[in-house]
């Protein structure tokens, strides 16, 4: 087996589709967003291919180098992608990983691939040397999804009666919903998204012009904005990637007007329109967890309908074990401190 750098970008996704369609950080133009927003703190290093010894492409992972004040680490979000994972591929990309740490001088290495749990996959973990990431479960690891296989008629009787009789009452009452993919709409948003990030006492997330304006170009996002009397209320941004819709990020204002639910009511529309085959509301809290910061927003993004799919948590390589001891206990007491 070796690895190369892979340039190719029909290439790279086409493995995508065949073997991991809701991989969305693995995905080409997210990489070139990561390339747009590089700084001091990310750092994005390439995307590698894994070939087998008749140079077939078994295996694909984007790397970002994170130097964060807790330590520096590598970072495959959403990866890596592997036709088949088995002990002498892992263990192949265990090694190259490892040697690449040295070079970049980073104390473990991070993996987050959407695939489901498995006993045996967590057999050959652990046989590695991988440990779980003390971090709380982010990415979508706790995703909700609606498919798009029915009538629009039975994507509403499947809702929470609550939440069909808002999205009715708002069709009623001149609540208005415009999409956009145009640059100049988006400013609109990120001014609404700091008052909401400000609100909520949350971390705002970085890039997102960037990210907008590089799957835009490939009419892969739309900015909906919802208004009632003329004034914006909420707003999201949604991405349109391989098979999915992804509620992404959102914005809105303190109020009482249902225009939340009406929103993603037309964002569900738009995602059959373009015969998505689902619509991916994105993270929602872990099962049973009653005090977790997301159960009012997992009990919101519940009420259209759905069903939940759990990915394989994390996975953590310690290269340099004293370093990831250190960054092991901030990310734990910081995830416990945030009731995640």
């Amino acid at each position: 087996m070796r690895i190369k750098i892979i340039d190719d970008k029909n290439q790279w996704e086409k493995f995508i589709t065949s073997h991991s369609p809701q991989s969305f950080f693995q995905s080409w133009n997210w990489g070139e967003t990561i390339n747009r927003t590089r700084d001091k703190k990310v750092l994005f290093l390439n995307r590698y291919g894994l070939f087998n010894d008749n140079n077939v492409l078994i295996g694909i992972f984007q790397l970002v180098k994170v130097n964060a004040r807790r330590g520096i680490f590598l970072h495959i979000r959403h990866g890596p992608i592997l036709s088949q994972w088995d002990k002498p591929v892992l263990y192949f990309l265990k090694n190259y990983l490892i040697q690449l740490s040295k070079i970049e001088k980073a104390s473990f290495v991070r993996l987050s691939p959407l695939v489901l749990p498995q006993n045996n996959l967590d057999r050959l973990f652990n046989k590695m040397g991988f440990v779980n990431s003390p971090i709380a479960s982010l990415d979508g690891e706790y995703c909700w999804v609606l498919d798009l296989d029915k009538s629009e008629d039975d994507l509403l009787k499947s809702m929470r009666k609550t939440t069909r009789y808002l999205i009715r009452w708002a069709l009623k009452n001149n609540i208005v919903i415009n999409t956009s993919a145009d640059r100049k709409d988006l400013d609109e948003f990120l001014d609404l998204y700091h008052l909401t990030a400000k609100r909520q006492h949350f971390a705002k997330h970085q890039g997102i012009k960037e990210e907008f304006e590089i799957f835009g170009s490939q009419h892969q996002a739309l900015i909906f904005k919802g208004y009632y009397q003329k004034k914006l209320l909420s707003a999201a941004i949604i991405i349109f990637y391989q098979n999915q819709a992804i509620y992404h990020h959102s914005a809105s204002r303190q109020q009482k007007i249902p225009v939340n639910y009406l929103l993603q009511w037309q964002a569900i529309r738009q995602a059959k329109k373009r015969q998505m085959k689902m619509y991916n509301f994105w993270g929602i809290a872990p099962p049973f967890r009653n005090r977790h910061p997301w159960n009012n927003l997992t009990l919101f993004k519940k009420g259209f309908g759905g069903r939940i799919i759990e990915y394989y948590h994390c996975r953590d390589l310690p290269v340099n074990k004293l370093s990831y001891l250190k960054t092991y206990t901030v990310e734990y007491l910081r995830k416990i401190m945030k009731g995640y």
